[in-house]
């Protein structure tokens, strides 16, 4: 059975009207049916909301864990100096 993956976002406003969603963290379905939520920032609402993964959320995963020269390696870099990063 594949475990079900979700990202977690808030919603930020921009100043001149209107917002956009901004992911923080993710989260994971448990055997139990509850879940586990890991927020990478904290939102300043403190309002989530939680969406499945879709199909290219899971393709920007995979080619990432591939790494950028294709074969699957890829070094480990410090978290400082990629703050943009999206590690899945």
């Amino acid at each position: 059975m594949q475990k079900r993956m979700f990202k977690v976002m808030t919603r930020v406003e921009k100043k001149g009207g209107g917002g956009y969603w901004m992911r923080v963290g993710s989260g994971f379905e448990n055997k139990d049916a509850s879940f586990n939520i890991l927020l990478e920032a904290m939102p300043k609402s403190f309002e989530l909301h939680m969406r499945e993964l879709d199909e290219e959320d899971l393709r920007k995963r995979e080619s990432h864990a591939r790494g950028a020269n294709g074969n699957g390696a890829h070094s480990v870099t410090a978290r400082s100096q990629t703050p943009d990063a999206v590690p899945f």
